[in-house]
């Protein structure tokens, strides 16, 4: 059987750049269709879990402003990278200098940060001035053994006014003053991934991430031993694949979540020649309107 046909069970849906294009006054724009496919995987009885490594906010905040953008989401459905470093830091007793943004604060309430011994950085925004990361540098080479933790590892991503950079490009500059390796708390670790299929109760091979992220969705995703969506919205740039080293292409590249997951929410238990049979389908109506839609069924 090819590895695209063999059963799903779950879904893992990345949000920034695939249900919704964050900024702008109303805090973001859904992407066309993205609502209807949360609806449509959820009554089609496929297991859920909305994996992010959205750091501009707390879960409980993030979950609230996309509820008020028409999307069934709940936080216990939410993988992010703050609880996850949280859980790290007191396994390791280290006691972190946040560089994160200031929404996200609140995550970090019940650890000690006296006296840093290590260095927490996100998706800090406007945070980002030179003050601030030279203070995260001073901390840093200041210990014997630095300890660089990071939300992620994103180049940039999309808001409704264009690309930002992201926490990734930080993250370098931090690695390379202070001859320290970051520790990735969050999309592409593997460890993530992990836990967000705990959390669902699916194994790998029964599960499916949806995301626009070639390196941090669908190479983390590969990496351990998923099969992987990516959806031509958000971040997504034509030629990004070949730019960047991933251990293979995307089982499937999609023009729009809605039709991706609405495919694979339609025929999930399939057999192979019916589920390829109706993405092929999908791929020609596509084509037939000048979308670009891929496939590799491996």
């Amino acid at each position: 059987m090819a590895a695209w046909a063999r059963a799903v069970r779950g879904l893992l849906l990345d949000i920034s750049g695939v249900l919704y294009d964050s900024g702008g006054e109303g805090g973001g724009v859904p992407i066309a269709g993205s609502a209807e496919a949360v609806r449509r995987i959820k009554a089609s009885g496929l297991k859920l879990q909305f994996c992010t490594n959205e750091t501009q906010a707390t879960r409980e905040k993030f979950v609230k402003k996309l509820q008020g953008l028409g999307f069934d989401i709940s936080v216990a459905e939410v993988t992010a990278p703050a609880p996850a470093a949280c859980r790290l830091l007191k396994e390791r007793g280290l006691r972190p200098h946040l560089l994160v943004h200031d929404d996200l604060v609140p995550e970090f309430a019940d650890i000690d940060k006296t006296n840093p011994n290590c260095v927490v950085i996100g998706d800090a925004a406007e945070n980002f001035s030179y003050a601030n990361l030279n203070e995260a540098f001073r901390v840093l080479i200041g210990l014997e053994k630095p300890v660089l933790i990071s939300l992620g590892k994103g180049r940039y991503y999309k808001e409704t006014d264009g690309l930002k950079l992201d926490v990734g490009a930080y993250m370098k500059a931090l690695e390379y003053a202070c001859d320290v390796e970051a520790e990735v708390v969050g999309k592409p670790a593997k460890a993530f991934f992990e836990s967000a299929l705990a959390e669902m109760g699916v194994p790998p091979e029964q599960a499916i991430m949806i995301g626009d992220d070639i390196v941090s969705d669908v190479g983390g995703a590969q990496q351990c031993g998923m099969r992987a969506v990516q959806v031509r919205t958000g971040k997504y740039r034509s030629g990004c694949s070949g730019a960047v080293q991933v251990p293979k292409e995307p089982n499937l590249s999609w023009d729009a979540d809605s039709s991706a997951a609405g495919c694979i929410a339609a025929h999930t238990g399939s057999s192979e020649v019916a589920l390829q049979g109706a993405v092929l389908e999908q791929a020609h109506v596509c084509a037939r309107s000048k979308s670009r839609v891929s496939a590799a069924w491996g």
